[in-house]
């Protein structure tokens, strides 16, 4: 099979709207979480979220076509084309790739709801003002695979273009597809992107109302508390990761800045419970990707550190601590562990495609973002979290896990490139 590299990376979130100073951020402990100002909340029971600040949809895209793309595609597209632009494909310019590479450039595109905004908006106008009245870009702006539909315009990809809706891990498992995709020859480059933007009233209604978000309203800065004993529940994000990932040969031929490889992957699903989680699920997928990329490299191999799905919730958080621990048979044996949700809140259906991002850029960097908000560990979850502060250290292979509702479970594996 053929090996597959990243060669572009892009975000947008609460802490910043390109990969540097969202990593810069990240590493600094920087949270971007505060009182709602996307609608008014002050009625709700929640009244917080990572809302991403200050972005001007114009800056990327045509003022006439912004009315026909729900936010979360508006987000995506921003950070597609960073990535893009990274990967030296493109240029801020000439936004379409070469006509000679198009036919194998394909999109994964992932969002967990898609556009709910859009959805809940039209369905008030349907409600108070009639059907004749609901917006001709209501279904178009709405739709999950109008994501890679807008990008694949953008860019002028004209290979497969697939999209995921599995929750929490829809983005990793879309990073995954597209590793799949190239390894089975399926096109030479792919372009990953994550995103989400469903800080509305009825996200945010419907996650109070399942009991899973934190009402730490008087306090945004630590209601993201990842493994802490006091974790009351997830705060909602928005925004959007991006990769590009290409054969081996591909990059190497043009000279291209490679970030990393991607070793192994793997996906599982509890046959549970639609929404609590148990430990196998989870195992199984984080075995499945070990035993990938043992068999792709020929060797054992030591994973440094691991960006855990942990997104705040009491039995999510002490679920996956305990499987790690029992994949490497005891606490003592773990990697170095952490979850960047306590800065950016949970991004939904984008959680996998930014964790990635932090996770590659902690890989190059050789510093491992924080856990912020752990002020009493839970005797529950025994890791090493990296409480509150960065830390530096020597990374070669780095893996990403996501969960999601329906027990849907993805982890994924990257390592230093060497040829």
């Amino acid at each position: 099979m053929r090996r597959v590299v990243i060669t572009g990376l892009g975000t947008i979130n609460s802490i910043g709207h390109s990969v540097e100073d969202s990593f810069k951020a990240v590493v600094a402990g920087e949270c971007g979480i505060d009182t709602i100002s996307l609608f008014d909340a002050s009625n709700y029971p929640v009244q917080i979220a990572g809302e991403v600040k200050d972005f001007d949809p114009t800056t990327v895209m045509d003022k006439k076509e912004v009315k026909k793309a729900d936010r979360f595609i508006q987000l995506g597209i921003k950070a597609a084309l960073e990535a893009m632009i990274d990967s030296g494909y493109v240029t801020a310019e000439s936004k379409k790739v070469e006509e000679s590479i198009a036919d194998r450039f394909g999109i994964v595109c992932a969002s967990g709801i898609g556009g709910l905004t859009t959805i809940e908006k039209n369905s008030v106008v349907c409600e108070n003002r009639g059907p004749r009245r609901i917006s001709p870009f209501f279904i178009p702006s709405s739709l999950v695979n109008m994501l890679g539909g807008f990008i694949s315009i953008e860019h002028g990809l004209k290979g497969p273009s697939l999209s995921h809706v599995t929750a929490c891990a829809a983005s990793t498992h879309a990073l995954n597809d597209a590793v799949k995709t190239i390894m089975l020859n399926g096109a030479d480059r792919v372009l990953v992107v994550g995103a989400e933007s469903a800080i509305c009233g009825a996200g945010v209604g419907g996650f109070a109302a399942m009991k899973a978000l934190s009402t730490r309203n008087d306090d945004p800065k630590t209601a993201s508390r990842p493994f802490d004993k006091d974790r009351d529940g997830f705060v909602m994000g928005e925004g959007s990761g991006a990769l590009v990932l290409e054969d081996l040969d591909s990059a190497l031929e043009r000279g291209a800045k490679i970030y990393c490889e991607v070793i192994g992957f793997g996906e599982s699903a509890d046959a549970n419970h639609i929404t609590a989680p148990v430990m196998d699920g989870p195992l199984r997928a984080m075995k499945a990707a070990i035993a990938m990329a043992k068999n792709i490299t020929g060797e054992d191999i030591k994973i440094d550190y691991i960006n855990t799905h942990g997104t705040s919730t009491p039995v999510g958080d002490a679920n996956e601590a305990k499987a790690i621990e029992e994949l490497f048979n005891g606490v003592e044996n773990c990697p170095l562990v952490s979850s960047t949700k306590g800065q950016i809140g949970h991004c939904l259906g984008a959680a996998g495609a930014i964790e990635a991002v932090f996770a590659i850029k902690a890989l190059n960097e050789g510093i491992i973002p924080p856990t912020i908000n752990i002020q009493n560990q839970d005797e529950e979850c025994k890791l090493d979290f990296v409480p509150n502060q960065s830390r530096k250290a020597e990374l070669n292979i780095v893996m990403s896990n996501n969960f999601g509702f329906g027990g849907t479970n993805g982890s994924v594996i990257f390592r230093k490139f060497t040829k």
